[in-house]
Formats: structure tokens, C-alpha cells, sequence
């Protein structure tokens, strides 16, 4: 393999409108009254952040660690309807999510999101018949008004042309039904971009140690900068608690009383390295309810995922050897063992689902959204998925917009009154954005290689244009950061002055895809840790 060159020695000052720095950022958090402190940086935060923003609101947002740094960047990244929930008859929610899914992967982030077909194998002796699962997929994608074709039945001798590791013993038929892909962290960095550019002001890295009060009203929070140890404050008149798996921690931070709101469910998954190519994605029934998915994903192949109840530390939270041993004993049922072998393993990674509390096996939980009010007027909202991220920033808007007393302000625009589909940064046609990233290159000089336009284009969209501008005024930026992968320097660079990254681990694994292929070395590291500090 080649070795890794030396990091670039150029590129060292932030370009023309870079971020603040953290101090500068600091400074202006401490100082200002805000309308709406955000606390937490997962998805629920960030799209509740952006609408806030949007409807006039004087926001900001803060997270202990990095944007999306652990539930939602541990998804198994899809945009879908939901078609297990049609086995409860929830035949309403799977329709809402289709039109949530669809907003996002067509209007709102079509360069962040791609279609992906899933091929459901029906096995004798399986959970399902094959009637019952051909009408299901027919259902389904009726319930998207047949935007994604019309589900049917496969036979599996084609359906093992485009999945070559497919096992075919015993397999009697293959459902066909569509959804949508994305990169998560990738996705929530682009919705934070997207609030900044309306007003909002964040910080990662940033942990709460206490929360302020007047008269017995929460009225924003304690800070400490982790990245420098300064500690500072914010002021707001509305605090929304989106801590995801903290969210019970900080609201005894308001009501040391305050009893148990959620549960927690660990959901693994593996990254394997393909043995072939796959042209569509497994979702194999395991029993009644659950289903294991086999993805292809940023080159690599995404198995997973794990349904249990987690008791621990959410900060603690791991791919157990159990784990493992889990994920590819399902995806056995129907992938063939040479896909499977822990060799191809690159990289896993466990998240956690938050779930209203209650009894009961977490993998019949409803995936809801649940907003809560504590003694000292701090909201706190739970749960939710991936697909609906826009309607659930909505759905908190609206019940701030219910709060006694009219504490939006009068310059507040009602989050109903906003477009309906609002565009996050770098929209277009990822398509026409790697054609022009390949044929304006820079002349004389090496054109771009196609596989990181296509990764630029697919990963940030009409964005990729201000990468490439780096790239050619600096070749040095144009470099592959590792051989095996189509990222190349200018992306550390780029992260580093215009998407928020701090750390090693900030950039490797939630703003380039160099971890989850294995490749994030000592070396790579250490050239990353380098820029960054530049």
C-alpha cells in the first residue's frame, strides 16, 4: 500500500469566510440574550435550531461533544416509510414518513440523499409468505403514491444477478420496494450550516454544567469549552433540552426529582468491505418483527442492526463481541458466508434509540417524538427518527408557540407560515456537480480524480465547487488524505475553517468516511491533528 505523503504546507489560514473562532463564539454567546438555547447537537436539535432560526428567532445551539457525535451519526442511514409498521397497522405513519422521505430526498437535500431499491427474500420456512410480502411491498409504495416504482415479486434468479452474495437455497421469492439512502453526519452538518445561514449561533465541543434560573424559571445554562477548559454562559428565555440518551440527566439538572422519561435501546451495526458489487440492498425478515439489513454504503458494504435495552452510560455505549456475532449470524440467513468473514470488517459502531418508558420488548416501541415540559419551564423532546427530522423541528415550534404568555416575541413568524420545503446548503443535481468538478479541473495540471468528484459532489453538493477552488489554488489540498479512499486534503481544510471540526476524530469519522473504511491510521491521524491545529 502507499504510504502516506506528507501534509500539505499550505492551506494554513482559514479562507475568506470561515467561522468565527471558538473565542470569538464564546464571547458572543456569553454576551447576548437569546430567544431559544438549543442544548444538544443531534438531529432533534439541529432541525429544531434551523426552523427556529428560520422563523426569526434569536437562537443558539450547543453540544458537549461534536455535531451528530453519537446517535445521529450511529443510523443505519436511510430515509424509509417504515414498512415493518404496516405489520401494526400503522398504515397513517408509514404515509407521513413516505412524504417526509420523499421532501428531503427530492426538494429539500437531493445531493445529500439517492434512491436505493431493497430486495425482501422470502426463504422457506421464513417468518412471511411470499403473498403476504408481495402485497406488502404493493402497499407500501402505494402508500408513496408509486413514486419509487411499484412493489412486486422478483424471481430469485434475477434478484441474484444484482446481489451476487444473495443466498439462494431455499430462497422462494424476493419483494421488491424502494427508499432512500444518505450519509447522516453529513446530513446534520448541513442542516447546522443551514441554521447558521439563518441567524442561529453554535458550538460543539461545549459541555452544560448547571443550568441558570430566575425565579425558579429556567432561563439558560452554565458552559465549559472543552477544547480550552474556559467556562462561560448563556442566557435565553426558552431552553430546549435535545440531549437525546442525556435527556433524563439534564432534566434532574432542573428537578432532582424528576422521574425517568425514556428508554434506551442499542442498535449495532458492522461496515465490511464488499466482495462484489451490489446494485441493491437486503432487508431480511428475522422474525415477526424485526428485519436485518444489508446495505450498500459509501463503497463499503452496512450490516445491522441490534435492537436491546441499554442500561449503561450512553457515553460508554460499544459493539459488544455479542454484537457481532448477532449482526453476521442474521445476515447469514440470507448472505453468503465469503461476504461475511470478520476479515472484511472495517469498522462498527453502536448508537442509541431513545423510546418513550415503559414495559415491554424495546423492538415493538413506537419510534415516537415526545415533548415535555419540567417545573421550571424547560422543554425537553425525545425520541423521533432520521426520516422525519424536519417534522419534528416543526412539531416543537408549535408547541413553543403554545407556551402562556407569548414568549416567541413579536417578531416571531409562526413555523407554519415558513416554506414548506426549505433547501439545506449546497442543492443541486449531484450528477451535473460531478461533471462539472470533472471538466473544469485545473489546466495544466491533473483533472480530478472521477471517484472524488463523484464523492464531493454526493457529499456537499454545489459546495464541492469551493473544495475544488482549494484544490487548484493549493495542489497540494488535491491529494488523496489515504490512497484507498476518494477524499483528499482540501476536505480537512475545508472542515476545519467551514464545518466546525475540532478534533481528529471530528473529521476522520463524521465529515470524510476514512474511518468507517478502516482507513484512519496513525499516520492519517496524525496529518489531520497537524491541519487542524494550523
Amino acid at each position: 500500500m502507499t504510504t502516506l505523503q506528507s501534509v500539505p504546507a499550505l492551506g494554513t489560514h482559514p479562507a475568506s469566510g470561515s467561522l468565527p473562532s471558538r473565542a470569538e463564539t464564546r464571547e458572543q454567546l456569553s454576551k447576548a440574550t437569546y430567544d431559544l438555547l438549543v442544548i444538544g447537537g443531534g438531529i432533534l436539535g439541529i432541525s429544531t435550531a434551523w426552523h427556529a432560526a428560520q422563523s426569526g428567532l434569536r437562537v443558539a445551539l450547543v453540544d458537549a461533544g461534536d455535531f451528530a457525535g453519537a446517535t445521529s451519526s450511529a443510523s443505519s442511514k436511510l430515509l424509509h416509510g417504515g414498512l415493518r409498521y404496516l405489520q401494526t397497522g400503522a398504515v397513517k405513519l408509514v404515509a407521513e414518513n413516505h412524504f417526509e422521505r420523499r421532501a428531503v430526498s427530492r426538494q429539500v437535500a437531493p445531493h445529500l440523499a439517492n434512491p436505493l431499491t431493497f430486495y425482501l427474500p422470502v426463504y422457506k420456512g421464513g417468518p412471511h409468505g411470499a403473498a403476504k410480502l408481495g402485497a406488502g411491498v404493493f402497499a407500501y409504495s402505494a402508500l408513496s403514491a408509486f413514486g419509487d416504482g411499484v412493489g412486486h415479486l422478483l424471481s430469485p434468479a434475477k434478484a441474484a444477478q444484482d446481489v451476487p452474495e444473495l443466498r439462494t437455497d431455499n430462497l422462494k421469492a424476493v419483494a421488491v420496494y424502494g427508499d432512500d439512502q444518505m450519509n447522516d453526519a453529513r446530513m446534520a452538518l448541513m442542516t447546522v450550516r443551514a441554521a447558521v445561514d439563518a441567524g442561529a449561533t453554535v458550538l460543539n465541543h461545549a459541555e452544560v454544567t448547571g443550568l441558570r434560573f430566575t425565579r425558579g424559571r429556567v432561563t439558560g445554562a452554565e458552559l465549559k469549552d472543552r477544547t480550552s477548559g474556559d467556562e462561560f454562559g448563556v442566557t435565553a428565555r426558552l431552553v430546549l433540552n435535545a440531549t437525546g440518551p442525556w435527556v433524563d440527566h439534564l432534566r434532574k439538572m432542573e428537578d432532582p426529582n424528576a422521574a425517568p422519561s425514556i428508554r434506551l435501546s442499542k442498535g449495532a451495526h458492522l461496515v465490511l468491505k464488499r466482495t462484489s458489487p451490489w446494485k441493491a440492498a437486503l432487508a431480511t425478515p428475522i422474525d415477526k418483527y424485526r428485519i436485518t439489513f444489508a446495505l450498500p454504503w459509501e463503497d463499503m458494504l452496512l450490516l445491522g442492526t441490534t435492537d436491546e435495552e441499554y442500561e449503561g452510560d450512553p457515553g460508554q455505549v460499544e459493539v459488544t463481541e455479542k454484537d457481532t456475532a448477532q449482526i453476521l449470524d442474521e445476515a447469514a440467513f440470507s448472505i453468503r458466508d465469503q461476504q461475511l468473514s470478520r476479515d472484511l470488517i472495517t469498522y462498527a459502531f453502536a448508537g442509541l434509540r431513545v423510546l418513550p418508558g415503559g414495559p415491554g420488548d424495546t423492538s415493538k416501541a413506537k419510534r415516537e417524538t415526545v415533548v415535555t415540559e419540567g417545573r421550571g419551564g424547560m422543554l425537553s423532546v425525545a425520541g423521533g427518527k432520521w426520516t422525519t427530522f424536519r417534522h419534528i423541528g416543526r412539531t416543537v415550534m408549535k408547541k413553543l408557540e403554545q407556551l402562556p404568555g407569548h414568549p416567541l416575541g413579536e417578531d416571531y413568524e409562526p413555523v407554519s407560515a415558513l416554506p414548506k420545503r426549505l433547501p439545506l446548503p449546497g442543492i443541486a443535481n449531484p450528477n451535473a456537480v460531478a461533471h462539472r468538478l470533472l471538466v473544469d479541473g485545473p489546466a495544466p495540471g491533473p483533472r480530478m480524480a472521477a471517484d472524488t468528484a463523484k464523492h464531493l459532489a454526493t457529499h456537499y453538493g454545489s459546495l464541492s465547487f469551493e473544495i475544488a477552488r482549494m484544490a487548484n489554488e493549493n495542489p497540494e489540498l488535491a491529494r488523496r488524505i489515504h490512497p484507498d479512499a476518494p477524499e483528499i486534503w482540501a476536505q480537512v481544510a475545508y472542515a476545519r475553517d467551514h464545518e466546525w471540526a475540532e478534533t481528529a476524530d471530528d473529521v476522520l469519522r463524521r465529515r470524510t468516511t476514512l474511518t468507517i473504511r478502516g482507513l484512519a491510521t496513525d499516520e492519517v491521524r496524525a496529518g489531520v491533528e497537524s491541519m487542524l491545529r494550523k
